[in-house]
Order: structure tokens, then sequence, then C-alpha cells
């Protein structure tokens, strides 16, 4: 019986040693036996490659492991791209596994995937549930952020909250059956061959953030469906990749890529005018969050400067008014 082809891509940027982790937990796939998996570590220009290229050798892994040096530190979306052109061009693909650095494969989590991916070909993005490193269950996907999820986390008023709990971007999901969702999370996710190669891969203006809800988002126009799938099992120790998590118990000032990525994403899918309106109401909602805030005496633990960044990089500004583009290392799919 021939073996479908899974080539898990793995994105470091000085994080060598949570890769080696998760390239310990692929090897523990591999063992099944039930695919043929092979692994390609992208190294952003960061100075990993020496150290998991030593651990490739000195286990024996070069038939299945393939680090690869990028010329730049291009973000997530490039390397990625800069993986999976390499793996097209090498040999067989069937499926892509995106696996964050601080994230490990539990035994039968690609096995889970790929069975999903097989039954329902109108499926092109599945993803897993999450545990975190204490063995805690992180149940969730997401909705596309709109205008009305923008305003609902803005201002952080439990009345609102409720009136738009419809919108609200973060979904816990049940974990007895799969379930139809508009986006998951990039740290384990499955592509199909035929959605990287039609969709061109990522789009490379997202540094980090919204790369993913960005190919979700246009893989849906494109008429792929996107899957929760709780019965692929990773440990994730969240925010160890980027340094930036919610779960901090001190928010820290966010890096200004991710609003620009914001930006970049309601501009690109929604239009100029859309993105003007929903900056408009981000900046009417924290003004009006904070102001209720300060009068009842609570306190809340916001991100600090979120209200100047985002006006900073809104379309509020005139010089923020750049065209969408998309741009991919991918050649364009002839359709087929």
């Amino acid at each position: 019986m021939q073996l479908t082809n899974v080539t898990v891509v793995i994105v470091t940027y000085k994080t060598a040693q949570l890769t080696i982790d998760g390239l310990y937990s692929i090897f523990a796939e591999r063992e099944l036996g039930n695919l043929k998996i092979q692994a390609i570590v992208v190294d952003n220009a960061s100075g990993d490659s020496p150290k998991i290229q030593d651990l490739v050798e000195k286990n024996n892994w070069q038939d299945w492991v393939f680090v690869l040096t990028a010329p730049k530190n291009g973000g997530f979306a490039y390397g990625n791209n800069f993986a999976f052109k390499y793996a097209l061009e090498k040999g067989p693909v069937d499926y892509f596994h995106l696996l964050n650095p601080d994230a490990q494969l539990y035994q039968g989590a690609l096995s889970e995937l790929v069975n999903f991916l097989k039954l329902n070909p109108q499926v092109g993005i599945a993803g897993s549930s999450f545990t975190n490193q204490d063995g805690s269950l992180w149940p969730i996907a997401f909705r596309f952020p709109t205008i009305l999820s923008e305003l609902e986390s803005s201002i952080q008023f439990g009345l609102v909250t409720k009136l738009l709990k419809k919108w609200v971007v973060p979904v816990t999901m049940n974990q007895d059956n799969p379930s139809p969702v508009d986006w998951i999370a990039g740290a384990s996710m499955m592509l199909s061959r035929n959605l990287v190669e039609k969709m061109r891969g990522f789009n490379e203006f997202y540094f980090l953030y919204y790369e993913e809800t960005d190919l979700c988002f246009r893989a849906r126009k494109a008429g792929f469906e996107t899957w929760y799938v709780p019965s692929s099992h990773v440990m994730h120790i969240a925010g160890q990749s980027t340094k930036v998590t919610e779960r901090n118990a001190k928010p820290k000032r966010l890096p200004s890529y991710l609003y620009e990525s914001r930006r970049h994403y309601f501009i690109n899918n929604h239009g100029i005018f859309y993105t003007f309106l929903t900056d408009l109401s981000v900046v009417f909602a924290s003004t009006l969050g904070n102001l209720k805030r300060f009068l009842t005496n609570k306190q809340h633990l916001s991100t600090p400067f979120s209200l100047v960044d985002t006006v900073s990089h809104s379309v509020l500004l005139p010089r923020n008014w750049d065209s969408p583009f998309f741009s991919s290392q991918l050649p364009e799919s002839d359709g087929s």
C-alpha cells in the first residue's frame, strides 16, 4: 500500500532547542509507520541551522529532515512559502503540516488530520486541539475579525460582549466531534497540496499575525473549508516563538508589525472604507471603555499603548492608505 506523503514545516527564529523538541515528536509519529513523513526546518536567518543540523546528523535523520537557511528573516508566511517551494520542487507531497517550534505532536496527531482530509476532500485546512504545558486544554478556534468583533474587544464591557457574543473572535470548541470554523491557529495546521498550489501559499506581506487568518479567508472564497479536528492533539507552549501571549499576567506592548498586519488584513479583504469604519469604531470603543473604567474605578489589564498604536497604524491617517497587494514566492497555479 502506498503511504500518504506528509511534509511537516517548522519555521524557526532563535528557537533551536524548541525546534529540536518538535523534531523528536515528529520522529515518534514517523515510528507509527502509517505515513511517509519528511520535515523541513526553515531557519529564518537566525543562526539556528548549525545546532539543528548537528542533531539531524547525530541521529542519522538526513533522509527525512532537511534544514534550510533562508536568506532573510521574512517572517512566518515567508518561511513557510520557502519550504513549500522546496518541497514541491523536490518530490511528492500530498499534505503540508505547519508546526510551531513551540509545539509538539502527540502520537497520532498527523494521522488524525490526514484521515479527516481524505474523507472530506472539500476541506483544505484542518487544525489540531491544543493542550498547554501543564496538560490543560486550550480548545480554541476562531471567527474572522469584523467591525463588530473589533468593537467588542476594544470596549471590554460586559453588556456589549453579551450582545456581540456571536462576533467574539475566539471560540471554545466542542471536543467530541470535528467542526467547521472560520480559521485556526497556524501552530498546528494541515493543508492539502491542492490548496497550497491554488492559494499560492501565504501572502508574504504578513510578517507575523493574521497570515493564517488571511489564508483561511482566501481559501473560503476559493471554495475550501476549514475544520477543527479535536482528535488531533498537540502540546503548545504558547508565546515561546513570538514572546507574545494573551495569557501573560501583565500584558506587554504589542509589536508594530501586528498592527501593520491587522491593517493590511482589513484593507486586503474588506476594502479601505470598511477598514476606516473599523478603525473609527475601535477608537470610539476604546475611549468609551477607558472612560467607564476610570469613572467606576475598575482595574483592567489592558495592553499598553494599544489605542495609540492602533491609531498610528490605522487608515484614519492618510499615510497608511496603502494599496492591497498579494505577495508570494510560489508560482501562480494553472488551475489544474
